[in-house]
């Protein structure tokens, strides 16, 4: 009983660290926040750009 407790305790405090470190990111307009250089991102990602057609 006393270890199901211990256990749920810990489950929420490590969920509700990880959700108040992404709020704070967002709040901070990170866009990408896994991202190295999610801070100066131009939201501009390279998989998003257009391949060129070669003719």
């Amino acid at each position: 009983m006393l270890a199901n407790i211990i256990l749920i305790v810990l489950l929420v405090v490590i969920v509700g660290s990880a959700v108040w470190y992404i709020h704070k990111e967002k709040k901070r307009g990170v866009h990408c926040i896994g991202c190295p250089s999610a801070g100066s991102c131009t939201r501009s990602c390279m998989s998003n750009k257009k391949k060129s057609v070669k003719k």
